[in-house]
């Protein structure tokens, strides 16, 4: 372990973007509402996650092409994205697409594995070839080499009028060093690492022998080394941890004592690993940015990181989230050693 944690540069955010089936605009306008107040108060990136039949975000990288459109400077990320839901040829795409448009700041993070309930869904995703897709690490591969510029197609040229090109359209040179794995093992810790993407670690990972069991810190602390001792930019490799963060510093005593509820009815499930996949969550940490920033400093796995794209929950509402980023960005941040532009 590092003698003292490292300074944090990077300051972000993830929201779920949850929206009202009977009025899903006001819902996306309010996560596009909350994109916007990150800029505004200095974030260095804003994070969109992935729910599919759900009423959350289901085209994050559509709505993360309104938000370029709607800012100019904070960093948009997909936190995660997963593969198996998607065709990585159009996938990338749409990411290139979204990047030239934003201005070269996009950050797309994915993940592997079949599509959550798989048996339910997959008639309607893949009529003709539920049992032969791959949902493995050669559907990172291919988007990765498509975005990064290799052959789609062994053909280029004209024909007729029209000009066709061997490799995705637009290319955007610079979005293949900033594509992200979302991992909670060892194995896709260092998979991401051998690939060159840049990792993201939030506050579940997976307990993986006996030793480590109920410790989340010790075990998150190891992917991040097995990360950056396969990646060849080793050390200086990117690292982004996602913890549940709720400082409480300008909160209401209503605020104060709504979250603490609900940390606590979900601090049972820290103890212990959970289920067949033996899944470990971190606690949520609640409190002043004061004794936030001391709790992280004594975080194994925090010290060594320099960014952070710190989870809102998503059962709270908007005036919440407002008080919880403005507290992040003028307390807690500082508190932890950063400041705005820092990341640049």
């Amino acid at each position: 372990m590092p003698s003292a944690p490292r300074p944090l540069r990077t300051l972000g955010f993830l929201t779920i973007g949850l929206f009202d089936e009977a009025d899903p605009r006001r819902g996306h306008e309010t996560t596009l509402e909350i994109i916007e107040l990150g800029e505004r108060l200095g974030f260095d990136s804003a994070w969109v996650r992935h729910r599919h039949l759900q009423y959350g975000i289901s085209s994050p990288v559509a709505v993360l092409a309104a938000a370029s459109q709607r800012t100019s400077r904070i960093e948009l990320g997909t936190a995660v994205t997963p593969l198996g839901w998607e065709n990585p040829l159009r996938l990338a795409e749409d990411l290139a697409t979204v990047d030239i448009l934003s201005g070269g700041r996009l950050n797309p993070g994915v993940s592997v594995g079949p599509p959550m309930r798989y048996d339910q869904v997959k008639d309607a995703l893949y009529p003709d070839s539920a049992d032969a897709e791959d949902f493995g690490y050669g559907r990172v591969r291919r988007l990765l080499d498509l975005v990064r510029g290799e052959p789609a197609t062994d053909f280029g040229g004209v024909v007729g009028f029209e000009v066709f090109s061997d490799r995705v359209q637009p290319h955007s040179p610079g979005l293949g060093r900033r594509m992200w794995y979302g991992g909670g093992s060892a194995s896709s810790a260092r998979w991401a690492g051998e690939h060159s993407m840049n990792f993201l670690t939030s506050s579940v990972v997976k307990a993986e022998g006996p030793d480590g069991a109920g410790d989340f810190a010790g075990i998150q602390l190891s992917h991040i080394r097995a990360f950056r001792a396969a990646h060849p930019d080793g050390e200086a490799a990117r690292v982004s941890q996602g913890l549940v963060v709720i400082p409480t510093d300008s909160a209401s005593p209503e605020q104060r004592s709504k979250y603490q509820e609900f940390a606590a009815e979900r601090l049972p499930r820290t103890t212990s690993p959970q289920g067949p996949a033996r899944l470990l969550f971190a606690p949520d940490l609640v409190g002043t940015s004061d004794e936030i920033a001391e709790r992280l400093h004594a975080h194994a796995a925090f010290r060594e990181v320099d960014e952070v794209a710190f989870a809102l929950p998503f059962t709270f509402e908007y005036e919440d989230y407002v008080q919880i980023l403005t507290d992040m960005a003028t307390k807690l941040g500082p508190a932890l050693g950063w400041r705005p532009g820092a990341g640049d």
